[in-house]
């Protein structure tokens, strides 16, 4: 009997203490965090896929051109460097169509083997996008830009990375 008693209490205490401190702690879901403007123009959610501290831009901005696609007009400027094997970041405004569904890029050869095609997100007017570099970086390396039209269309086109 004392030993049916001594169990009951060694597997009963630990039980209600951990349904008491369960039913207790009412923890909510975060709230997302807000939209904020860092010192290099770009707005994103903070941690939303940047491995920055706040307030810390990404480089100094380098223009690689305008190119033109099916009525389309496609701007892309880099901020900071590119080094094989690390993330590099860009900016893209696209116009002569509706927002467009999606923007991607990936940084090498045209036909992406090798490489880590990203979608970007929309930011304001235009789009900022951080590509994964290929280390091996190929010969000819390009930022690739495609634009899905609100229509499902495709089209590519390429930026020289101006190193």
């Amino acid at each position: 009997m004392n030993t049916i008693r001594t169990l009951t209490l060694v597997l009963a205490v630990p039980t209600l203490a951990l349904a008491v401190s369960m039913s207790a702690c009412e923890k909510k879901a975060e709230t997302p965090a807000s939209q904020s403007r860092t010192s290099d123009g770009h707005t994103h959610k903070d941690g939303d896929g940047h491995d920055h501290e706040d307030g810390h831009d990404h480089g100094p901005r380098t223009e690689l051109g305008s190119q033109q696609a099916a009525g389309l007009t496609i701007v892309a400027a880099r901020e900071g460097g590119v080094t094989p094997g690390s993330e590099a970041t860009f900016d893209i405004v696209v116009t002569g169509v509706a927002r467009p569904a999606a923007v991607r890029v990936w940084v090498g050869a045209q036909d992406g083997k090798g490489s880590v095609k990203g979608k970007a997100e929309a930011e304001g007017d235009g789009w900022h996008a951080h590509a994964e570099v290929p280390k091996p970086l190929p010969a000819g390396s390009k930022l690739w830009v495609e634009v899905e039209t609100p229509t499902g269309e495709k089209h590519v086109v390429g930026f020289d990375l101006k190193f």
